[in-house]
């Protein structure tokens, strides 16, 4: 792997180096072909909306050797082995999801990644805590290594992961280590992001803010410039919601940022207290905390979301929380849904789009590499049908909102390699 630096190695992620490795051989992304040569896959036809160029406009793009080869108005059909019509749909860099459970058979939560792609269109998923130092290898060695979804992930503090899920992981603060965590955060710079902890009351117990300032430590010690993830939604206090929001650093990462979940009293803590935005969460966004929205099966309200966002808090991402529980739950946070939720509350498709691709990107420090349909980049590309017409839209607390509109993925690609259809010769990238 002469031509491709250990740089680009650790921005692309395990799934895909091996995709650049074939790509650095026979030479750069974007050399012109030869009069022989042939796209390995053109999408054409569609309507392209990348916001890291910024570009929206009817483009065909051809992909070889697993990246991005060209994006052009019109490539000839005799110049591809295999054609996706993308006619009448929105073509858009891979979805990337910031916050998901994909560690099936390491704890309850777990989904296999590559089963949801025909309902999410998602090319990336984050595992947001899944496992904890003791179990971070076997996600890594036996989960994210035979998974077509390229796969990174927060480390939990607490040693344990989810593996114990639903009996909360912190109520013995003892499983979070810090040495342990910034040790597994060291030594996987290429999959891990940083520490995920959970500051919910019925996860921390009364431990305050101590697990997050455990997990805050674990990222400084790593020596990486790894980021925090937190969790919230029921903490213990308002005050201590204030004060988990004044620990988080630039970069670090507010999941649930609109949870209306109540603490085990009863009383709600969360970011919008009596209709008001708690002055610290604004301070946080404004010092460039990144405001994630998590949906989940129980995280996501209407009305802290509303009031949050009038009140100088809008989302910086749009991620959904997936597992197995929050699946099957009304709200359905299927990624292309919990993006059109935001269309109904008022933000515009080309800020929904990149609230799923450049922003999550960034956020996980791979912006140069993914999110985005730039030559060069790997070949991860969602086709999505925008659906014109009423829908109504509920959160994870029964209130129910109206819409007009909703994003339906139709097709996935992930490394060149349309989803659905694996059989390539060679048999695969990876």
């Amino acid at each position: 792997m002469s031509g491709i630096s250990r740089r680009a190695c650790l921005q692309l992620g395990t799934s895909g180096i091996a995709a650049a490795a074939l790509a650095a051989m026979a030479g750069p992304a974007g050399a012109a072909l030869g009069p022989n040569d042939k796209y390995d896959l053109l999408i054409k036809g569609g309507e392209v909306l990348d916001p890291s160029g910024p570009l929206r406009a009817r483009r065909d793009i051809g992909i070889r050797r697993g990246l991005i080869e060209a994006v052009e108005a019109d490539i000839p059909a005799e110049r591809t082995l295999q054609t996706l019509d993308a006619a009448g749909r929105l073509v858009v860099p891979g979805l990337i999801d910031l916050h998901t459970h994909v560690y099936p058979y390491g704890s309850a939560l777990g989904i296999p990644a590559d089963e949801t792609v025909p309902f999410t269109g998602v090319t990336t998923v984050v595992s947001a805590g899944d496992a904890g130092a003791n179990n971070l290898a076997a996600l890594r060695r036996h989960i994210a290594a035979q998974t077509r979804t390229r796969m990174f992930a927060f480390v939990h503090i607490a040693n344990i992961g989810l593996a114990g899920f639903p009996v909360a992981e912190l109520y013995n603060i003892d499983y979070a280590q810090v040495d342990a965590c910034a040790k597994a955060i060291a030594e996987n710079p290429d999959f891990v992001l940083g520490a995920k902890v959970r500051m919910s009351e019925n996860v921390v117990a009364q431990h305050g803010a101590e697990p997050l300032r455990r997990a805050i430590q674990a990222c400084e010690l790593s020596g990486r410039p790894a980021r925090v993830m937190v969790h919230i939604g029921g903490v213990e206090t308002a005050a201590l919601m204030s004060e988990i929001l004044d620990l988080l650093r630039p970069g670090d990462i507010l999941t649930h940022c609109y949870s209306g979940a109540p603490n085990l009293a009863g009383q709600f803590t969360n970011i919008v207290q009596d209709g008001k935005l708690l002055p610290a969460a604004l301070a946080a966004k404004q010092r460039g905390v990144v405001f994630d929205v998590g949906h989940g099966g129980g995280s996501f309200d209407y009305t802290v979301a509303e009031a949050a966002i009038q009140q100088g808090c809008p989302p910086d991402t749009i991620s959904s929380d997936l597992h197995v529980v929050s699946g099957n739950t009304p709200g359905m946070p299927f990624l292309p849904w919990v993006m059109s939720k935001f269309l109904g509350l008022g933000f515009t498709l080309d800020q929904v789009i990149a609230m799923a691709t450049t922003a999550p990107a960034k956020a996980i420090d791979r912006g140069e590499t993914l999110g985005t349909l730039q030559t060069g980049a790997p070949g991860d590309v969602t086709l999505l049908e925008v659906i014109e017409g009423p829908v109504s839209f509920v959160d994870t607390r029964n209130n129910r909102r109206e819409g007009h509109t909703i994003l339906r993925p139709v097709q996935t690609v992930n490394n060149g390699v349309p989803f659905g259809r694996p059989f390539q010769l060679p048999f695969a990238v990876k």
